[in-house]
């Protein structure tokens, strides 16, 4: 018998990733693949997980190196056609990074939506764009297929104006200029994993760690997001992989105004030739940079972990103190020096847990458009 199937998309720059769930209550994951190296040497993976563990494996497809985002999504929902037998795709859930004020919680997708979506590309150029290109091109491959959009703005919109307002005056404020947060799906992950394994610590004051390529810190009270390190945009912060994380807004006019920059320059120094990459002048894989015997590499990741462990401190005191910290994301999960290096700068905020907990974003997303479908 055929299942009714959720299929999660989330489209970034150079990769697509996408995991499938059964349309039931059970959210039971059904596969999991993607399409990465879009630009560079594209290979489509995917497994089929209701097989037997023992029986799993992995279907690799080195496609064209012309291949486009367009020729990836189709491939992905070629291969899920290839399932029809086991799963049948009823609906499409995306991760879309920026939500503005505009939406607070998932929604389906209609002309409106994505036309409010489009304001919100110069909030988030290096994502936004590729989320919403994901969902155009379902709709013109498969017009009658349902599609969600879920947030990483959401789990954020609710916080006091005291945590998303700048410093600045009120028609700067008025015109969208404030502190939204990102990594939200991620983070609500964290809450809701905390209130199903260990709920007494899930009411109390946790600090949620999402460390890879992006980076950022969440204070949680009670599960619910108090303060976060990423602002308007997703430069702000820790340090990321190839991104800035905090930086004088002066330094930026100086760009501009002495060294001849343009905006798009700037822009893309900012997002693309900075953080861990800019810092070590060597790559943004901290795998790498721990393997290496350059002393920028030691540097770069010394200086992330010290980032880190300063915008814990002010987590902390955004929440009063700190009874766990959960890390999760790529760096999170899979970096014990990366862990222990920021857990050695944290030592005076003692007592406290920590758990490594893996992202699962996906699971999330489809929790949502089962109660929005």
């Amino acid at each position: 018998m055929t299942t009714g199937s959720i299929l999660a998309i989330n489209a970034g720059s150079s990769s697509i990733k996408f995991q499938v769930f059964s349309k039931s209550s059970e959210l039971q994951l059904l596969a999991i693949g993607k399409v990465s190296d879009l630009g560079g040497k594209p290979l489509f993976t995917a497994m089929d997980k209701t097989t037997p563990k023992n029986q799993q494996s992995e279907d690799k497809i080195s496609l064209p190196t012309d291949c486009t985002h367009h020729d990836a999504l189709q491939s992905i929902l070629d291969w899920n056609h290839q399932k029809a037998e086991i799963w049948q795709v009823n609906a499409v859930i995306h991760r879309v990074v920026h939500g503005g004020t505009l939406f607070n919680h998932s929604v389906q997708v209609t002309p409106e939506v994505i036309k409010q979506l489009k304001t919100l590309i110069p909030l988030a150029p290096l994502h936004q764009p590729h989320n919403l290109t994901a969902i155009e091109m379902i709709d013109n491959m498969k017009p009658n297929l349902p599609q969600v959009a879920c947030f990483d703005t959401a789990f954020h919109a609710n916080q006091h104006a005291l945590f998303t307002t700048y410093a600045l005056p009120q028609s700067l404020r008025d015109a969208g200029i404030r502190r939204y947060g990102f990594h939200g799906l991620s983070y609500e992950w964290i809450a809701h994993y905390l209130r199903e394994q260990d709920p007494s610590l899930a009411k109390g004051r946790v600090i949620a760690a999402h460390l890879g390529n992006g980076a950022s810190l969440c204070a949680m009270q009670n599960g619910i997001s108090v303060d976060t390190t990423l602002g308007m945009t997703a430069l702000a912060g820790l340090p990321m992989g190839t991104r800035c994380g905090e930086l004088d807004p002066g330094a930026v006019i100086f760009m501009l105004r002495e060294l001849g920059f343009s905006p798009q320059d700037a822009e893309y120094t900012l997002y693309n030739q900075s953080g861990l990459l800019g810092l070590s002048g060597l790559t943004n894989d901290v795998e790498r940079l721990e393997k290496s015997n350059d002393e920028r590499a030691q540097f770069a990741l010394d200086y992330f972990c010290l980032k880190a462990a300063q915008h814990l401190g002010m987590m902390a005191i955004a929440i009063g103190g700190v009874d766990c910290i959960v890390f999760t994301g790529g760096i999170g999960e899979h970096s014990e020096l990366v862990r222990n290096n920021i857990l050695r700068h944290v030592e005076c905020l003692k007592p406290f847990e920590t758990r490594v907990i893996p992202a699962n974003e996906e699971w999330i997303m489809a929790m949502h458009a089962l109660a929005i479908l």
